[in-house]
């Protein structure tokens, strides 16, 4: 991960820190996910559900992981560093007729803060994970019965390469991919299976093609006068799929992790 580090004149020059998600990005995710068009994930979490069970969503941003289970489970505790993603969340939950609550933090930071629930979920951030090992642990050790996590092949942004190079002359690493997560969580003792899949849900995106645009631009920390220069560069890959704009990078396999917890620390 110290690879994927940025210079610290790119960083310098920056007009918005590149980091995080917009929450329209993460609003529209949820909105598109239903309990009736579950994916791979939902299905895994799913059956390790008990009814009226809880589920402890990590990372939740608005909540696309846990929501379509919720006609199944009592009560989802999302946990994010972002106030404003737990905000939608929340929202979201509300508008399904959801029980949720929030608990504002990183993880494992807001371990000790947060219920044990029968499922975890984390879909989506163990790329951004530095140390997952004591991560994988914490979500174990807050699991009865079972932990799903749902990552790309490839890290989310190795299909920007090409991006970084013209704008920056910066070469960008290819790893950690999937199978680096894997081996971490296996290496850990945990039974982990696999599984791969071409997601047909639909990724979500902006109302407005300038606002994916801009999310791209932050990204590569460059100021807001070179937009036209970044949506030129971006070319058929920035695209209105009746809905939303949104950017879409080579289709790649989503990859399905998931453990059974050992009897022994789910007592």
């Amino acid at each position: 991960m110290r690879e994927w580090a940025l210079p610290d004149a790119i960083l310098a020059a920056a007009p918005e820190q590149p980091w995080g998600f917009p929450p329209e990005l993460f609003r529209s995710r949820a909105e598109l996910a239903t309990p009736g068009e579950l994916t791979f994930a939902n299905r895994r979490a799913r059956d390790a559900l008990p009814a009226g069970g809880t589920v402890l969503d990590v990372g939740v941003g608005a909540g696309a992981a846990s929501l379509p289970l919720h006609p199944r489970s009592s009560l989802i505790t999302g946990v994010d560093s972002s106030a404003d993603q737990l905000s939608e969340f929340a929202r979201q939950a509300k508008r399904r007729g959801a029980t949720a609550r929030t608990v504002e933090g990183g993880w494992p930071e807001a371990a000790a803060r947060t219920p044990i629930a029968d499922v975890v979920v984390c879909n989506h951030v163990a790329y951004n994970v530095a140390d997952l090992a004591p991560f994988v642990v914490a979500l174990t050790a807050h699991a009865r019965r079972r932990v799903v996590m749902e990552v790309t092949k490839r890290h989310p942004t190795a299909w920007m390469a090409d991006l970084w190079w013209r704008f920056h002359t910066l070469e960008r690493p290819l790893r950690p991919d999937a199978d680096d997560v894997v081996s971490v969580i296996r290496t850990l003792g945990f039974a982990a299976r696999r599984h791969a899949e071409i997601s047909r849900r639909r990724a979500g995106g902006f109302e407005h093609r300038e606002d994916a645009v801009a999310w791209i631009r932050r990204r590569l920390c460059l100021q807001p006068g070179r937009d036209a220069e970044v949506a030129e560069a971006l070319g058929e890959r920035l695209v209105h799929d009746g809905a939303f704009w949104s950017v879409k990078p080579p289709i790649e396999p989503v990859i399905t992790v998931w453990w059974d917890v050992p009897p022994e620390i789910a007592e």
